[in-house]
């Protein structure tokens, strides 16, 4: 008999909402930094800001998450996100934005991204299963939304930001957090799981710091864990310098416009689109491991060799849309594993734990990209980037922890966590 999806349909309509205007924002930004100063250091700086928060944010946010509550922390992550960026227009309109103060506001929403974001991921499980949809399926489904959201926000950002100007679009994009906080506020109400958690047993500052060990404890003692923390903690970093500053200067180079950037963000949002939703139909029928790392190894490295040699956006244009079908699959298998490995009572903890230790690096990425852009060159950048991002993406290749992403594991049937039973997974 079919479940209640509306919960569901809540949170896939506000990502839907929220995502397309973070792709406006992330084009619009960079953009409005290149054009304002011309310096990619200083689009690298902006990233850096940015950045350095959710990693902030994300590594102490756990037990917070589920002491405010998931509804109430993705409510106050939306609001005040848009508040910021709707900031930086406003600043600029009234002749007062300083260059501090683009990246203060940056940094604001930075600092409230991760804990929102991790707050509606953590509730995934529990929504598929009050909508009757397997686990595989529904994290397909999420990532398609954000995929989807991506698509929208890339093919029309660039258009926007051509025609109304990087200021304007920035002010749509506050208006998108509003949209998104009030789905959550009514989608979300009455579901059990998304309310606070209340805890007894030692004062508050003593179980916090506890509640944040234990997330990092299951971590260490989980190999594959650890393995998808240490891989995504590279890619994440050039992925950053990737979008924040490699592909907008390529793009300016190459004499194109906002409109050809929002372009190729969007060719990669649709094969990722397209990649989530193939996934969808297939989880369950194929080996994740193999799936996994042919796509990270399609999606990764070609992107940065294609922008070094090539003259033109047109070549980049046909590797972006591969890159995105490649892409598309990576996100769900990851969710899958990671929230059958995880007890429910531990996810909120262990999920702010891998988002951190994954962005740990990000907010050098775009930093470090400026700066070597700038003294360097983007020709030698590129490869150097597309070259470590090969060797990191060949490690489920190599070390054997990886085999477990193709064991059958589940945290409903588990009684004990690893660090229960004294032991995490053995590699296999």
């Amino acid at each position: 008999m079919p479940g209640d999806r509306r919960p569901l349909v809540a949170v896939l309509t506000a990502n839907t909402v929220s995502i397309t205007g973070n792709a406006l924002t992330g084009m619009g930004v960079p953009w409005f930094v290149l054009q304002s100063t011309g310096s990619a250091g200083k689009a690298g700086v902006v990233a850096f800001c940015t950045m350095l928060p959710v990693v902030l944010s994300a590594t102490v946010g756990g037990p917070v998450i589920d002491r405010v509550g998931r509804r109430r922390v993705g409510i106050v992550s939306d609001l005040v996100c848009g508040a910021a960026v709707g900031a930086v227009p406003l600043l600029e309109f009234a002749g007062v934005l300083r260059f501090w103060m683009l990246c203060g506001l940056m940094a604001v929403t930075g600092l409230f991204q991760a804990p929102g974001v991790t707050a509606r991921g953590v509730l995934l499980p529990t929504l598929a299963d009050s909508a009757g949809m397997a686990l595989g399926r529904a994290a397909a489904w999420y990532d398609g939304a954000s995929r989807c959201a991506g698509m929208i926000g890339s093919a029309v950002g660039g258009v926007l930001i051509a025609v109304f100007g990087a200021q304007n679009v920035l002010l749509l994009d506050a208006a998108t957090f509003a949209v998104s906080a009030s789905l959550l506020a009514f989608g979300l109400r009455g579901l059990a799981e998304a309310q606070p958690r209340k805890r007894s047993g030692p004062a508050p500052p003593r179980a916090y710091r506890r509640e944040l060990a234990e997330g990092y404890r299951y971590v260490l003692a989980t190999p594959l864990l650890l393995g998808i923390c240490l891989m995504t903690l590279v890619t994440k970093g050039l992925d950053q310098s990737w979008s924040a500053v490699l592909l907008p200067v390529h793009v300016r180079e190459k004499s194109a416009g906002a409109a050809q950037l929002g372009l190729l963000n969007a060719l990669f949002s649709v094969g990722a689109l397209t990649g989530a939703l193939a996934y969808g139909a297939l989880a369950g029928r194929v080996r994740r491991r193999p799936m996994f790392t042919v796509a990270f190894l399609a999606g990764g490295m070609p992107r940065f060799l294609v922008a070094a040699v090539t003259g033109s956006v047109a070549p980049l244009a046909v590797t972006m849309a591969v890159e995105g079908l490649a892409f598309g699959v990576i996100n769900p298998i990851l969710a899958t594993v990671t929230y059958e490995t995880v007890p429910q009572e531990l996810r909120s903890r262990v999920l702010s734990v891998t988002t951190a230790s994954v962005l740990v690096v990000t907010p050098l990425g775009g930093l470090a990209a400026g700066f070597f852009v700038d003294t360097a060159g983007p020709f030698r950048t590129m490869l150097a980037a597309g070259g470590v991002y090969l060797l990191a993406t060949l490690s489920p290749l190599v070390f054997p922890a990886w085999r477990q992403m193709d064991l059958p594991d589940s945290p409903e049937g588990r009684t004990q966590s690893p660090l229960q039973q004294g032991s995490g997974p053995e590699p296999g």
